[in-house]
């Protein structure tokens, strides 16, 4: 092989990879097409008694069926995380429910960031890294803060689940950060979410729908804003210093 095909090969492999991973989109797609009447909160009202049963009948299969399909639904991107994340609450409870929850979540957000990381992840860092101008800069202010920025967007709930999992791999983070970050970033919104879930008994008899605007409520909001303040006291701090210095 000459010095040129070795070069090269490594872009090969990722325009390889690239196809490879625009086949899971295309499936990913398609599934959410497919399922979007499925993975909604009229289905689970519609079937709660059934899985209620299930749950009771089956406990271990269920558990391990639910954290299955809660990691191919967090895996593919499937809109479908928040139903999922109050049906845990739903048939498990708030605990051990939430831990359910983050199992899935956890598992399903590992296994889309690997499989960004493998499809383009590495070569688009490796690009960004040898380019210069603004991306080249913001991916350079996101590895000096990288804990920071990573519990950043956990905490921040208008950041979506699937951003969150992608971001970090086409940037480059290493993997122990961002299974690190995510485990222990998600804890706050799914222990909400789980909760939640574990109230729609009495929400079901009302015919209403679970309130998710508890977010947004001053008990709810300012600790999540706390956190966010307290991921960037890193990143503050590093820029006082350098106005000081």
């Amino acid at each position: 092989m000459t010095g040129k095909d070795r070069d090269n090969a490594p872009e090969g492999r990722s325009r390889h990879h690239f196809w490879v991973l625009l086949i899971l989109a295309g499936l990913g797609l398609g599934l959410s097409i497919m399922l979007r009447e499925h993975l909604s909160f009229e289905a689970l009202s519609e079937n709660r008694a059934q899985l209620l049963a299930y749950t009771e009948r089956y406990a271990v299969l269920s558990v391990v069926l639910f954290v299955t399909c809660y990691t191919v639904i967090v895996a593919l991107s499937l809109p479908g995380a928040t139903v999922a994340t109050l049906t845990g609450g739903f048939l498990f409870g708030t605990f051990p429910g939430v831990l359910f929850n983050m199992s899935g979540a956890i598992m399903g957000a590992s296994v889309l960031f690997l499989a960004a990381r493998w499809g383009l992840g590495d070569w688009l860092a490796s690009k960004i890294d040898a380019s210069e101008g603004r991306i080249h800069k913001i991916k350079h202010g996101i590895d000096e803060n990288q804990w920071s920025m990573l519990f950043l967007i956990r905490f921040l709930p208008l950041v979506p689940f699937f951003v969150a999992n992608l971001l970090p791999a086409l940037f480059g983070v290493r993997f122990y950060r961002f299974f690190i970050s995510t485990a222990l970033g998600i804890i706050p919104g799914a222990l909400i979410l789980t909760s939640v879930g574990a109230g729609l008994g009495s929400v079901f008899e009302r015919g209403e729908a679970p309130d998710l605007g508890v977010f947004f409520t001053p008990p709810i909001l300012l600790p999540t804003l706390g956190l966010c303040l307290l991921a960037l006291l890193p990143i503050l701090w590093k820029v006082w210093r350098k106005e000081a210095a």
